[in-house]
């Protein structure tokens, strides 16, 4: 059984995500909470597989939230899915950077919320290509006021690795990466795996910010 929290300051988001919960077998919720502070404390008290977080709350925000969630050892193992509209996408790479491991939007249909919960419980991060290229077109709409920094841990990448890193982070699946670099999708899937290893992230999502944040992508480049 999956094993889901939901952290949104609007009842009704709260109640239809309930209600779509209840029609689930696999699925269970364990809790809601209306604002981030309490968000934190029901990751700490049910330690959920999935939190579906907003960003806007009182009290503290989502991203603070989601900050402080994947930082305690309190709450290891939840997983943070960003519920978002879009209409604030400055936010999105923060709660990105801050350790969420996806996004979803809210009006998304019952089907492709069942899926991103099993996707991200399973341990894969959730971040449609579609999704993903939003948010690479609002970080080089507005790139960082500091130049990036070359992070130490890419010495450990191959030359293929490096490629595979920088696609990875301009949104491309693994069936792109596959596609572009002509080899086989159990390639790409094998270079990604090492990858994340190799840096030790968590996720796909950390490694867009890794790539962006190190200069291997840069903002604008196609």
């Amino acid at each position: 059984m999956i094993l889901v929290a939901v952290a949104d300051d609007q009842p009704l988001i709260r109640a239809g995500l309930r209600a779509m919960f209840d029609q689930a077998g696999d699925v269970q919720l364990v809790g809601e909470a209306a604002d981030g502070r309490a968000a934190v404390e029901l990751a700490r008290r049910h330690r959920p597989h999935v939190l579906l977080m907003d960003v806007r709350m009182p009290v503290m925000d989502g991203i603070e939230a989601t900050r402080r969630i994947a930082a305690d050892p309190a709450a290891a193992g939840v997983r943070v899915v960003v519920l978002t509209t879009f209409d604030v996408d400055e936010y999105v790479y923060g709660a990105l950077r801050a350790g969420a491991s996806g996004f979803l939007l809210k009006d998304a249909p019952p089907e492709q919320v069942f899926a991103a919960v099993r996707v991200v419980a399973a341990g894969d991060a959730l971040i449609d290509p579609a999704v993903t290229r939003r948010l690479i077109a609002e970080f080089a709409r507005r790139p960082p006021a500091a130049p990036p920094r070359q992070a130490p841990a890419l010495a450990q990448l191959t030359g293929r690795e490096r490629e595979v890193l920088a696609l990875v982070g301009r949104g491309l699946s693994n069936a792109e990466v596959a596609g572009r670099l002509v080899i086989s999708h159990a390639t790409a899937k094998t270079h990604v795996a090492r990858i994340l290893a190799k840096l030790q992230a968590r996720d796909r999502a950390q490694l867009v910010v890794l790539a962006y944040e190190s200069g291997l992508v840069r903002p604008g480049a196609s």
